[in-house]
Parts: C-alpha cells; structure tokens; sequence
C-alpha cells in the first residue's frame, strides 16, 4: 500500500483532519493536551489518554467543548502493554476507528549518572522509549487491520539529538533510542501505508514547570529554579510554549507532510543550530 499522491488536494484539505480518529498519550495537560486541541481543531475525533484519569477527562471535556468533536478521556500508563491496547480497542469502538497516535507521554528526572540506580534507569526507558513502541505497536495493529493507513507521530526532544545537561543520561539515551525506532518503525510500516514521523521540541515550559525543576535537580514547587542552558532560548529570542509543538505534531499528523516518513524535526527555536 502506498502513501497517495495528494498534490490536487487545496491547502484546506491538505491540513483537515475531517474524519479521522486520534490517539494522544499523556494529554491531560501540557503538550500532549495542546496536541490534542489542534488536532481537534483540525477536525479529528479524540482520545486522550493519561496515566491521571481526572486530568485526561477534563482535558476531554474541553476538547469537544471547544471544537464540537467526539472526545474521550481515558486512564492510560504507557508502560502497561494491556493499558495501551485497551485505549486503542476503545478508540475503534466508540470514534470508529484509529488514523494518529501520538506519543507523547514521558518523564523527565534529573539523577546524576553516580546516584542512578537500576530502577531509576529502568522508569525513564519504560515510559519514554518502551511506551512509544507499545503505542506504535497497538496503532500499527489497528491502522493495519483496517487497510487504510495512518499516522505516527513519536515527541522526541533535543536530548535524541546531543547531550543535555548533566544529570539526564537516562533521558537522553531514551530519547536517542526513540529517535532511532522512529526511523524502523517508518521502514516497517511504509507498506502498510503508515507514516512514522518524529517532533524534536527544546525546553518547554508547561503547567507545574516539572521539566524546569527537573533539569535544575530542584524540587518541584521552587519558584527560585535557575536557569540552566537546556532551558534558554535560542536564536529565535523565547523559550517554546505548548503551541509551538502542537503546530509542527499537526503539521506531521495532516496531509501536508504525506511525503515524509522517518524524519525527526526540531521544533527547538534554533537551539540546536
């Protein structure tokens, strides 16, 4: 099966999700909820998922307020194999079927490299890389199934593309890996018409500034973190918001991006320059 050629579509068209049915990991809040917003503003149905169950059903909530689409809140833990199936099956069931996943959902300690144990190493791979591939897997079963195709879209960070900041060897060799499995799982599933495409953001800040604290080995609450370089903006002169992201996850989700597969695109600000 291969991707169409779209080229007689219209920018509308190119950019519609009209129809289509998506999955977004760990979306209560932060990206994964400004993900799911601009893809339901798109017109996709939704199913937010969340390892909080009161967050992703609110979230949900204000999805289908916002944008009059089907949207469903679900309790997700992404390293849960039976978890993470379950949100596909209901997906099929109740928004009639699956043409995105996102994945999404990740942690994001600061553990010096002497300090780290086996099981602190062990929580960062099982939800950041581990997830990932239980979430393509699932979606690839379904989108297969089906015959018609679909999207993938991995988040990866700059950490899968250089080394951080102290502190974050479990992150950064997560997310190296992720970087690594979106380009297989593009090989892979090429036949089955399913695009696998990576979204590469820089420090964002979002509800909680858990990222901020963490990259700054300080506890959450602490309205003194300093700054550290993994969080300073780039050349563009600000550091990212949610938004930033969720435009480029659309960007891989929609038509407009129909000749691309395997790619990991940094949505950084130029910090990577």
């Amino acid at each position: 099966m291969s991707i169409p050629d779209v080229s007689d579509k219209s920018l509308a068209e190119l950019i519609s999700l009209r129809g289509q049915r998506a999955v977004v990991t760990g979306a209560g809040r932060g990206l994964g909820k400004a993900i799911a917003l601009r893809l339901a503003e798109a017109g996709a149905d939704v199913l937010i998922g969340d390892i909080e169950a009161d967050l992703a059903i609110t979230a949900a909530e204000q999805v289908a307020e916002a944008y009059g689409v089907r949207a469903i809140g679900v309790a997700m833990d992404v390293t849960d194999g039976s978890l993470v199936a379950a949100a596909a099956d209901r997906a099929v069931a109740e928004l009639g079927g699956l043409d995105i996943w996102v994945n999404n959902a990740g942690v994001f300690p600061s553990i010096p490299l002497l300090e780290m144990s086996d099981t602190d190493w062990e929580k960062v791979f099982a939800v950041n890389a581990r997830g990932v591939f239980l979430g393509a897997r699932e979606a690839a079963r379904r989108m297969s199934a089906a015959g018609s195709g679909g999207a993938i879209v991995n988040i990866v960070s700059t950490a899968g593309f250089r080394a951080s900041a102290p502190g974050l060897a479990a992150y950064v060799g997560s997310k190296h890996a992720v970087r690594g499995l979106t380009r297989e799982l593009a090989l892979e599933l090429a036949p089955m018409g399913i695009r696998v495409l990576g979204v590469a953001p820089s420090f964002v800040p979002t509800e909680g500034n858990m990222m901020a604290h963490a990259a700054a080995g300080m506890p959450a609450g602490d309205d003194d973190t300093p700054p550290t370089p993994l969080m300073l903006s780039g050349p563009i002169g600000r550091v990212g918001v949610p938004d930033d992201i969720a435009r480029v996850a659309l960007f891989c989700a929609s038509d407009l991006s129909a000749f691309m597969t395997g790619s990991t695109l940094l949505a950084d600000g130029g910090s990577t320059v």
